[in-house]
């Protein structure tokens, strides 16, 4: 009889643990929600997008509940998948990263010895206590994709930098991978990553480009938060062009109505790690870079072949950057809260080139 109470009670034991262990698994993993059915569509609503093409199929990556994503065979038609990209976001996610549940921001993709890669931004709006995730696949068109685990994270009143907006560059010379990220803070970082595209052992972020010089006195507090500083710089992106590396960047405030001020700057370097010049060699980690793009929005890569840039109103423009030709092309879009073709914040420039190892 001692024994049968022994083992009764063994065995409830044993269920009510893996109950709980069941239990604080699914509180760690946030699964986001299924919504609809897929559609097709010329103008997809997105933001902070990413493409990449494998075969004769591109694919847009963006934020959003687990990070929304579409395909096109032509990049005119659109089919929206209902299904994020994530279906579980693990659990590490939430662990590192105060009130962050199952948005995700601003992923970017690459593809590198024989796997795609894919990194993506954990946070919450106008804090620095942030993570940026690493997930692997071997194609696209499967979606199935591994958990890499942290690629970094930023502390609040630790780190003076925030681990956001990453994108991947390589170092053709010889092969290595980088990440640059950033925004607001101290500007933009870059590091060295290892063969598992992770941070290279002994490696630390430096910073790269900054909206002012570090001893600039602002003249106005930043309107969008009291914890970002004035520092009004994010969205990386690097091209390599000619024997020069291209850092794409956003500066100023969006979202704001008429008081917006968001554009794209850029400057070049012999090396990928900089330091990084404007037309009159100012280094952008003291505030130099060129910009022209007065009216648009956050910036994105097509890999290694167009740089294309979304609206403040509505999809990505048709704006794009072709590594092929070099040029900058961007057209009227129409403004879907008025129903007309506007010439303020929605609007474009007339065509313009940056010329091979020249500037705009």
């Amino acid at each position: 009889m001692v024994m049968k109470h022994f083992y009764l009670s063994f065995f409830f034991c044993l269920m009510m643990a893996l109950t709980t262990l069941c239990m604080t698994s699914a509180a760690q993993e946030h699964r986001p929600r299924v919504r609809g059915e897929a559609f097709q569509t010329e103008t997809p609503m997105v933001h902070d997008p990413v493409m990449a093409q494998e075969g004769n199929t591109y694919y847009l990556y963006a934020t959003g509940m687990g990070i929304q994503q579409m395909t096109s065979t032509d990049r005119k038609i659109w089919t929206v998948s209902p299904r994020p990209l994530m279906t579980v976001i693990p659990g590490w996610t939430t662990d590192s990263v105060p009130g962050f549940r199952n948005h995700v921001w601003a992923p970017d993709v690459i593809w590198w010895h024989g796997n795609w890669w894919l990194a993506y931004s954990c946070s919450t709006f106008g804090r620095n206590s942030s993570a940026i995730g690493l997930l692997s696949s071997r194609s696209l068109g499967t979606n199935l994709w591994k958990d890499e685990g942290c690629l970094v994270c930023s502390r609040e009143k630790r780190d003076n930098w925030n681990a956001i907006d990453p994108n991947f560059v390589i170092d053709d010379a010889t092969d290595t991978p980088w990440l640059v990220w950033g925004s607001f803070w101290d500007g933009i970082q870059i590091v060295r990553l290892d063969t598992t595209m992770h941070i290279a052992q002994g490696e630390r972020p430096r910073t790269i480009a900054r909206r002012y010089d570090p001893f600039h006195t602002p003249s106005e507090p930043n309107p969008t938060s009291r914890y970002a500083g004035t520092n009004a710089i994010e969205a990386p992106f690097i091209f390599k062009h000619d024997g020069y590396y291209y850092l794409f960047v956003s500066w100023d405030y969006c979202c704001r109505g008429s008081k917006s001020n968001y554009r794209v700057a850029v400057g070049r370097s012999r090396a990928v790690d900089g330091p990084y010049l404007d037309y009159s060699g100012r280094d952008m980690a003291k505030g130099g870079a060129h910009s022209s793009w007065r009216v648009i929005s956050r910036n994105g890569k097509l890999r290694d072949t167009a740089l294309f840039i979304h609206s403040t109103v509505r999809i990505f423009s048709s704006a794009m950057v072709t590594a092929r030709r070099w040029t900058v092309q961007q057209c009227l879009s129409n403004d879907p809260l008025h129903g007309r073709t506007t010439d303020g914040p929605n609007s474009c420039h007339k065509p313009f080139r940056l010329k091979d190892s020249t500037y705009l």
